[in-house]
């Protein structure tokens, strides 16, 4: 178990990869945003997770596994957002210009998202992903669910980080 030092805080997080969704929490400094922590941690290699729950997809089942601490590669994670209904302020300014919004809809392993996602007005968004280089691109009200388990709950994101290198877009 985990002791919090005066200046951390511990924040539920659900993280996608290609085979699993792990669902717990992350410890960060009380002064972090926890929605775009992973844009800041260039140098993390791994994503350290407590009281993760774990569903691995693969073959006719789902399986459920749960650990007290989990190192997830960050490499491997495709998707990541605060579990809501917690939010917190999003990361662009409505009012700057030459900037809209651009409904996608992505797939991330055995999740399917929709959502928005914001480019420049003057390139399409083919062009704003080829040349953006961004480990990490924000989608806007992220609608989530799973593709091959029916009776799972739709998630709700008003703010969802994802690897462009590793999602596929539609338009």
């Amino acid at each position: 178990m985990y002791t919090l030092a005066p200046d951390e805080k511990v924040t539920a997080v659900m993280i996608y990869t290609h085979n699993s969704l792990v669902r717990g929490e992350l410890v960060t400094k009380e002064s972090a945003r926890v929605s775009i922590w992973p844009r800041m941690q260039a140098q993390v290699h791994y994503i350290h997770v407590h009281k993760a729950q774990v569903l691995m997809f693969g073959g006719p089942l789902t399986k459920s596994l749960a650990y007290d601490e989990q190192y997830l590669p960050i490499s491997q994670v495709m998707g990541f957002h605060i579990v809501p209904p917690a939010t917190e302020p999003l990361d662009y300014d409505p009012s700057e210009p030459n900037r809209a919004m651009h409904d996608v809809q992505l797939s991330l392993g055995n999740f399917s998202a929709k959502g928005k996602v914001r480019v420049s007005t003057h390139a399409d968004l083919a062009t704003s992903i080829e040349v953006a280089h961004a480990g990490w691109l924000s989608v806007y009200d992220a609608e989530i669910t799973t593709l091959f388990v029916p009776q799972f709950p739709e998630f709700h994101a008003p703010l969802m980080l994802v690897n462009p290198a590793a999602v596929s877009f539609g338009l």
